[in-house]
């Protein structure tokens, strides 16, 4: 009976994967080159399905990445350090910290660092299906998340303020309405204390990232999906399963600091 029940516990895939940009060692990928490191926090595989990649960029002072193409794959960049520029249909447009773009199928983009200080972005892309109409927009589409309003979102307490970036090709409240299998992307501010409720989605994948302060990340584990309390520090990254358990706890210290993860969803890619 033991081993019978060691052995069902072993086929059980987990529920969320956990990871942070300073664990994941360079690797070459097609955008590295030289002066670039490529770090992939999460790539498609068993457990994550719907999600080509969700990347660390580096780029050197000086350095570039290569120019790149997919013809059926939707991008996403947010620029967590530094400054630069991003090359989009042989045009260059200037980038700065928090700024995120949606880079469609088909235009040729890249990334080049002219300043003094290293460029730091988060890569994510996504796979959009075969059957799916592809649309273009006609020139880049981006913002910076500073000039995006923070908002209690749903059900979830007013401890937490949402800045809702982009989503769907239908949205009506996001800043960017452009995507095909992301969701949505948003930042999320935590209060001391605060929380946005643990949760689920049984309809999308997540990935959240820990962009400052500290506190407890909440993630689906075990087999009836009991939420567990997880420590988390800047650069922590999780990747959250479908019907999984997710969500933050803020410090509760009086002088602690407000805390901020941005937040990615997609579609999971379910058979027909």
């Amino acid at each position: 009976m033991l081993l019978t029940a060691f052995l069902l516990l072993a086929a059980v895939d987990p529920t969320f994967l956990k990871t942070s940009a300073a664990s994941v060692e360079p690797t070459s990928g097609d955008l590295s080159a030289a002066g670039v490191e490529y770090r992939p926090l999460f790539q498609k595989g068993r457990i994550v399905r719907g999600v080509t990649r969700f990347a660390e960029v580096t780029v050197a002072p000086g350095a570039a990445t290569p120019v790149v193409n997919y013809p059926r794959d939707e991008e996403i960049y947010y620029v967590t350090a530094g400054s630069g520029e991003v090359v989009y249909a042989g045009r260059k447009h200037a980038l700065r910290k928090d700024d995120f773009l949606y880079l469609p199928p088909t235009v040729a983009h890249g990334l080049a660092n002219g300043g003094d200080n290293p460029l730091k972005v988060l890569v994510m892309t996504y796979p959009i299906p075969a059957a799916a109409p592809i649309s273009t927009p006609d020139s880049l589409q981006i913002a910076n998340s500073n000039d995006v309003k923070k908002q209690v979102v749903g059900n979830h307490p007013p401890s937490t303020l949402y800045q809702l970036l982009i989503g769907d090709r239908k949205s009506t409240r996001d800043r960017i309405a452009a995507a095909h299998v992301v969701t949505s992307l948003f930042v999320m501010e935590f209060a001391p204390g605060g929380t946005n409720t643990p949760h689920h989605h049984d309809r999308e994948e997540e990935i959240y990232i820990l962009l400052d302060g500290e506190g407890e990340m909440v993630a689906g584990g075990g087999l009836d999906g009991v939420e567990g309390r997880h420590p988390a520090k800047p650069g922590d990254a999780y990747f959250i399963r479908l019907n999984a358990t997710v969500g933050f706890y803020n410090r509760e210290t009086q002088n602690a600091p407000k805390a901020r993860i941005l937040a990615v969803r997609s579609l999971y890619p379910f058979a027909r």
